[in-house]
């Protein structure tokens, strides 16, 4: 009687955890206990060692685990265990794959036919086993051999709601694995199942390839819906949740995020809010990633804490250019304040990258966010159906915990030419600053402007400015210029920029190109 407890209608099951901290979040905690559960996926998806954790989760909370093959052996799953660093100690295993005496004797009877014979065979030995040691979790790998045994879709159909009352009437909770190598219909087992987890791997041109977690049926329990990427490494699955975005129960008190240059702030109309998002955006070279750290070492010096998330470079690069520019960080990485992340895009999924990001804010209390550079993350994974809308995602979930966010973004040409992505990812940010080559006199010059900010008033000229010692350097308005943004502008003053000036007295070549004019 003990086993029917929480069935009563006005008492909700208990949620028995998975041992897999991602799919219990999924699930809103665990899965109901005593239900039978059907677990779907071509081989080699995951479905066992997803099935071995949940059998692992019930050991160490002292449960009895029983997991019955009849596809692979109790060596093969000891082999499997051992590889995550596992020992299948405490747990009952029945070996159906190797029963020899029960496939032969079936095989001597006549006026059955043979698979009549092993079916039923099979399935009283389970039964006796179950009610030897009475387990409060079972894992049946795989239900494809029963459909080989039953022959007929009826009877199979029969036998597997025979063994769901059998073993719901005991409050055991079953994972059934199915491998889909069977003749009988998905939708068959779907119906008989209370709950249905479909696990895909899925094949790249280029890269790792990607493996997705979706729960498709769950009775009685509101979960998590979606496609989940997950990964399985040593020591198991590691699930990374759909990030869900919902009206925030409370957003911090905003502030005003300064970069450091009483010059950018002035053309950011003050600065930036906290719990917003900006796009820095710019053909390569223009000073991108340099003014990402100027906001970084800015944060980082009032106490804050910053995560930089690298996608083109190795970390001893952007240490290395950092350095160079007079802008070392070395003392803020030491102290914890600035964090250097570098990601392999092709190895690594969007929600891996999302779920690292989102447990920076949640665990470490991370106040900025620098993503450097969207290009890779983009151009790495294109076959990823709607990547730039996890973005999007990503972004809101950030502004509810008043996290500032910014990402850059290359576009293509030396003169910056727009792009599709720039397109896609520009109205995605609250604030967008863009940064030019342009042409004159015989150089090439650089320029900055603000073009987008949501949360206030900003600046609307179009400054010069530059990559220097000490970090990046912002000018005076160029009213002398036309068609700046073009890259090819007319000259329409009497003067040149107050920031050209000072370039050129304080550098020799330049005096020189001067006085050889």
């Amino acid at each position: 009687m003990r086993h029917r407890v929480g069935y009563n209608c006005q008492m909700p099951p208990a949620l028995l955890s998975t041992g897999i901290s991602g799919f219990d979040n999924i699930l809103g905690g665990g899965l109901p206990q005593g239900h039978f559960y059907l677990v779907e996926g071509a081989p080699g998806s995951g479905k066992t060692t997803l099935a071995l954790q949940f059998l692992l989760a019930g050991r160490e909370k002292g449960e009895t685990g029983l997991c019955v093959t009849l596809s692979e052996t109790a060596a093969e799953l000891d082999a499997v265990a051992r590889s995550h660093g596992w020992t299948m100690k405490g747990i009952d295993t029945l070996d159906l794959a190797a029963a020899g005496d029960v496939l032969t004797a079936a095989a001597q009877y006549t006026v059955f036919h043979p698979s009549e014979v092993e079916l039923q065979d099979t399935v009283d030995t389970l039964a006796k086993r179950v009610e030897e040691r009475r387990p409060t979790r079972v894992v049946l790998d795989s239900v494809s051999e029963l459909q080989l045994l039953a022959r007929d879709p009826l009877r199979f159909r029969r036998q597997v709601l025979a063994l769901k009352h059998f073993f719901t009437s005991r409050g055991i909770t079953v994972l059934l694995l199915d491998d889909q190598s069977g003749a009988a219909s998905d939708t068959q087992l779907q119906s008989l199942a209370h709950g249905v987890i479909r696990l895909e791997q899925i094949a790249l041109e280029h890269g790792a390839e990607r493996r997705q977690l979706q729960v498709k049926k769950l009775r009685g329990v509101r979960f998590h819906a979606g496609l989940h990427d997950f990964a399985i490494r040593t020591g198991g699955l590691e699930v990374f949740p759909r990030i869900r975005v919902g009206a925030p129960t409370e957003i911090p008190e905003p502030y005003v995020v300064s970069s450091g240059s009483e010059q950018l702030d002035s053309l950011l109309g003050g600065g930036l809010t906290s719990g917003t998002s900006l796009l820095l955006t710019g053909a390569a070279g223009t000073g991108k990633s340099v003014l990402a750290t100027e906001f970084a070492r800015a944060a980082a010096s009032r106490g804050d804490r910053v995560e930089i998330f690298l996608f083109d470079e190795r970390e001893g690069t952007f240490r290395a250019r950092a350095a160079g520019l007079g802008m070392d960080i070395d003392e803020h990485l030491d102290v914890g304040h600035i964090t250097l992340t570098p990601f392999e895009p092709t190895q690594v999924s969007p929600g891996e990258f999302t779920d690292h990001v989102l447990r920076g804010v949640t665990e470490r209390g991370t106040k900025l966010v620098v993503i450097d550079s969207l290009n890779g993350f983009l151009k790495a994974m294109p076959e990823e159906r709607q990547l730039v809308v996890k973005i999007h995602e990503l972004l809101s979930c950030l502004h509810n915990h008043g996290v500032t966010a910014i990402l850059t973004l290359v576009q293509r040409g030396v003169f910056g030419s727009s792009t599709e992505e720039a397109a896609d990812i520009s109205y995605l940010a609250d604030s967008v600053i863009l940064l030019r080559y342009f042409e004159t006199s015989g150089e090439v010059r650089q320029a900055i402007s603000v073009v987008k900010k949501r949360t206030g008033n900003h600046e609307r000229t179009i400054r010069e400015a530059r990559v220097a010692h000490g970090g990046f350097q912002v000018g005076e308005p160029l009213r002398e210029f036309q068609g700046v943004l073009t890259g090819v502008p007319t000259f329409i003053g009497e003067r040149r920029s107050l920031l050209t000036e000072r370039r050129r007295a304080s550098d020799p070549v330049a005096r020189g190109d001067d006085r050889a004019g």
